[in-house]
């Protein structure tokens, strides 16, 4: 935007030969001149104008989301944003004495015109200030001996009057200037929100209307004087991370801003639609209204610009910038120096014994910190191998980063953290390569789901007594398993959200990093970027559905005319009547059957023992 506007400026110069006109420095005091004395007028030369001048106000609705009414501070953020920007002696003076830009009357080519009643009324007051100061002067003059003691009191009088009317009318534009300069907006508008129950006040939107309509107008006028237009770009970011209701507050307040068709403001929301849509739609405030979010914003954005899929250069590029920001622990991980040792050489009133002693714990002490720095400095190389793993082009592990920025710097700040704790784990890094681990930490933050539930299946059949083979690889567990998972879809609804591409996680396990159950095993007890409530829950689901009901019991009516069938069928039934007759109620009996739920007493010879 900002080279776009560069090129139209260059564009009008060329073709009108006409500088805009600054409005810092020496060109401040002629901007309060056209600010007091001049009238706008919108001609048809300045709507010909090409050329724009963007100003960009950032608005951060995480700030605003406890308020009541975050819209409200949507309007401060814009009035402060501008006010800042060009300072708040012109938008004083403006809302005092300012007047709105006109319409051409015809084909008139002038934009300014004089403002005879404020120059009227500016030389009606000097001229009575300067009247009422000669007759106080006069009066002064008409003590002295010889004059009249009546005419030197009238003349008093009368220049009295006229220097208090004079002198009050300037001094109340002085204060009126004044006072907005040291009140702005935003604290008009936060008075007004502070204020109880302002939400019912009749004339509450009314003022805030009257506040932006001010704020538009002003607009105007500069770009009157300064030859260009003027648009007011307003990014609003986190949004996504409101409630419903504010966010309902916001967008509306953006409607209202830009209801007028001339209003010299941009709007960009940077926001995930899946999620504002979703606010939209559990939002009781907009309910027949907004029922579909999707179709809400397809009339409200009149530009939708999705962040395309980066390329493989853009996404290295980030990566290696991520991977930079960490160059500063990486350097003082390296570098770090020896804590000097704190004992001393001993007095001469110690024996050979004790001198000795302590010669061997310094040498000791030495040998244990040269010992650790070769640790930090092979740990340390270790990290920079794994994060170099993560942007280099020859690796195919960047095409499973995501695109998301903040994705990338969550990996890179994991990685230093678990090749840490494999380096303590197994001292002399006879674990897993740097790669694997920084691959085991890409497959933890992008498919935490199926993971859990590879995980999930190893621990219950290891609790089981039939753990998978340690060379056994994580695919094929998950491929045995991952009928059972489909069946949970609706209970890991939320969970499976959080998953990359399928198809990703298929050719990531199968061919490209073929992790094995003995590695998983290692590498889990460094993990710190998987979430384990999600195994947990796993496991309580799967525990639940493992679960079989209870055969229902018959009535005795129903169960009479079996109990003869089977006395003959099953002998010795009568010791375990229940479970005999729920079996004949279904129709078949198994021939086994009796044995499978008669525990035999093998004190009594093996005949079945009674049971309840």
């Amino acid at each position: 935007m900002q080279q776009e506007a560069a090129q139209r400026e260059a564009e009008e110069l060329r073709r009108v030969q006409w500088q805009p006109r600054p409005v810092r420095g020496w060109g401040f005091p002629r901007l309060l001149w056209y600010l007091v004395f001049l009238q706008p007028v919108i001609t048809e030369l300045h709507l010909r104008r090409k050329n724009v001048k963007f100003l960009f106000i950032r608005f951060s609705a995480w700030q605003y989301a406890g308020t009541d009414k975050l819209w409200a501070g949507l309007v401060t953020t814009l009035c402060e944003g501008i006010r800042h920007h060009y300072g708040a002696l012109p938008f004083s003076v403006y809302s005092v004495l300012g007047n709105k830009p006109a319409a051409t009357p015809g084909f008139c080519q002038r934009e300014w015109h004089c403002r005879r009643r404020v120059c009227l009324a500016l030389l009606a007051l000097l001229a009575a200030l300067g009247l009422g100061v000669g007759l106080l002067y006069l009066s002064v003059g008409a003590r002295g001996p010889g004059h009249g003691a009546a005419g030197g009191s009238l003349l008093r009088v009368f220049g009295g009057a006229a220097t208090t009317l004079s002198g009050s009318g300037l001094l109340m534009a002085v204060y009126s200037v004044g006072k907005h300069l040291f009140v702005s907006q935003r604290k008009k508008i936060e008075r007004l929100v502070s204020r109880e129950k302002f939400g019912s006040q009749l004339g509450f939107m009314c003022e805030v209307k009257k506040e932006v309509e001010l704020l538009t107008d002003f607009l105007c006028f500069l770009e009157i004087y300064q030859r260009r237009r003027l648009r007011v770009v307003l990014e609003v970011t986190g949004l996504d991370t409101c409630y419903p209701e504010r966010v309902v507050g916001v967008l509306n307040a953006i409607n209202t801003l830009l209801s007028d068709s001339h209003a010299p403001f941009i709007f960009i929301l940077v926001v995930d639609p899946s999620i504002l849509a979703a606010c939209l739609e559990s939002a009781g405030s907009m309910k027949g209204t907004a029922d579909n979010g999707y179709l809400f914003l397809n009339r409200t954005v009149t530009l939708p610009f999705s962040v395309p899929i980066m390329g493989r250069r853009t996404k290295l590029q980030f990566l290696h910038d991520a991977v930079q920001s960490r160059d500063d622990l990486l350097y003082r991980e390296m570098t770090r120096k020896l804590r000097p040792g704190g004992a001393g050489v001993g007095g001469g009133g110690r024996g050979g014994r004790g001198e000795g002693a302590q010669l061997l714990a310094v040498e000791t002490q030495a040998a244990a910190e040269r010992a650790q720095s070769r640790i930090d400095a092979e740990a340390a190389r270790r990290i920079q191998e794994a994060l170099f793993c993560l942007h280099d082009e020859r690796d195919c592990l960047y095409e499973y980063v995501p695109d998301n920025v903040v994705s990338m710097r969550r990996i890179v700040n994991t990685v230093p953290i678990t090749v840490r704790l494999l380096q303590q784990q197994d001292g002399d890094f006879a674990g897993p390569t740097p790669r694997q681990a920084v691959a085991w930490v890409v497959l933890a933050n992008q498919w935490p789901c199926r993971l859990s539930w590879v995980l999930q299946c190893l621990e219950d059949r290891q609790q089981a007594g039939g753990a998978p083979e340690a060379g056994a690889r994580l695919w094929n567990v998950f491929y045995d398993n991952s009928r059972e998972l489909h069946s949970m879809t609706k209970a890991l609804q939320n969970v499976l959200d959080l998953d990359g591409d399928p198809e990703l996680f298929e050719r990531f396990l199968g061919a490209d990093f073929p992790f094995t159950v003995a590695e998983a095993q290692t590498l889990l007890r460094c993990t710190v970027n998987l979430d384990h409530s999600i195994r947990r829950r796993m496991g309580l689901i799967r525990a639940v559905s493992a679960l079989k009901p209870p055969s229902p019991p018959k009535s005795p009516a129903h169960d009479a005319p079996h109990d003869a069938g089977g006395a003959n069928h099953a002998p010795g039934a009568n010791h375990v009547p229940g479970a005999f007759r729920s079996g004949q109620g279904s129709g078949h009996v198994p021939a086994h059957a009796g044995e499978a739920h008669q525990p035999r007493d093998q004190g009594h010879g093996g005949k079945p023992r009674p049971m309840a």
